[in-house]
């Protein structure tokens, strides 16, 4: 039996001390990225080096890398996106995956719903009246008996959707796969997208980032937004048509957008920051201490209990 020799590339996993408390309890020999370093290409191949086993989370996994790693054979993911790991590599290469979906659900879904308080009470624009020293009444909308738009209804927007159940609104949802029995159970929609976006009150995205879903909300779609509508991205950079979405908040042509991740990041286009209705957090959805507990252990676990890769393509967990 070979020796387990594992390597933790992330720098928050590596820096927690409860989650590098449980990894030595099962492999003592363990390497961690404690000088916090971004790992990728030449110097994501020499950390790698020489262990068969390793924790990724942003790290972008290829057929170049693990052909330069053959004694890799098994990977934990540490967080809920795959779009960092070439399912087709670990095949042909065979390493195993480890993954878990949905670990940070309650985390996504949480802040997606302040958000949606938030904005429809317009809080941001209520607080740049106070720092403007300024004090009138601010008049918003209340999120019960609003439409909610749930664009993707895998693990947070179903989580998402038990949330807004004590709101009374009314919860449309499109996604590639429908499961009825959910939306039966609590009163969700089945609807095309375009007729999502056109009757929302409110649209969030719960999506993975791919070829399908690549500017999925593109000029076009953005256009369909009602006036007072409001637009929430916690999924991932990449699914709005960013410029466009900057020029709809500019011109009040929607109620306004909060947005925790972006296309490029570390953010560096600030052109969002000067407006009134727009929320921007530094992609902390799942960056709550029990989510990362969550999904640290995953990892951990998806070491042991690793699959081959073609399950995680075929939609098999």
């Amino acid at each position: 039996m070979s020796v387990k020799k594992l390597a933790i590339c992330s720098r928050s996993f590596s820096k927690h001390p409860f989650l590098r408390s449980k990894v030595l309890e099962k492999y003592p020999d363990a390497k961690f990225n404690d000088k916090g370093l971004s790992l990728s290409g030449e110097s994501l191949v020499k950390f790698l080096e020489g262990r068969n086993m390793a924790i990724t989370a942003l790290e972008f996994i290829d057929q170049k890398l693990l052909s330069q790693l053959p004694e890799l054979k098994t990977i934990g993911k540490y967080g809920v996106g795959l779009d960092m790991i070439d399912l087709d590599a670990l095949q042909s290469c065979g390493v195993k995956l480890g993954w878990s979906g949905g670990v940070n659900k309650r985390s996504v879904s949480e802040l997606a719903l302040s958000h949606m308080i938030s904005l429809l009470h317009r809080v941001p624009f209520a607080n740049q009246v106070i720092q403007k020293r300024e004090w009138y009444q601010v008049i918003g909308r209340q999120l019960s008996e609003c439409t909610i738009g749930i664009v993707g209804c895998g693990h947070i927007g179903k989580d998402l959707i038990k949330l807004l159940s004590p709101f009374n609104c009314k919860v449309l949802i499109n996604d590639i796969v429908i499961d009825h029995n959910f939306c039966d159970k609590y009163g969700a929609w089945p609807v095309t997208l375009d007729e999502l976006m056109r009757s929302s009150d409110v649209v969030t995205l719960h999506l993975p980032f791919d070829d399908t879903t690549k500017n999925i909300l593109n000029s076009n779609r953005l256009s369909l937004l009602k006036q007072d509508a409001i637009l929430i991205n916690l999924a991932r950079g990449g699914l709005v048509d960013e410029k466009e979405l900057i020029k709809l908040l500019k011109s009040k042509k929607i109620a306004g957008a909060a947005l925790d991740v972006f296309e490029n990041e570390p953010l560096m286009d600030f052109s969002f920051l000067s407006l009134d209705n727009v929320i921007i957090t530094p992609h902390i959805g799942g960056s709550t201490e029990e989510a990362i507990v969550a999904m640290g252990l995953a990892a951990i676990n998806g070491l042991e209990t690793a699959k081959d890769a073609r399950l995680f393509k075929a939609g098999i967990k």
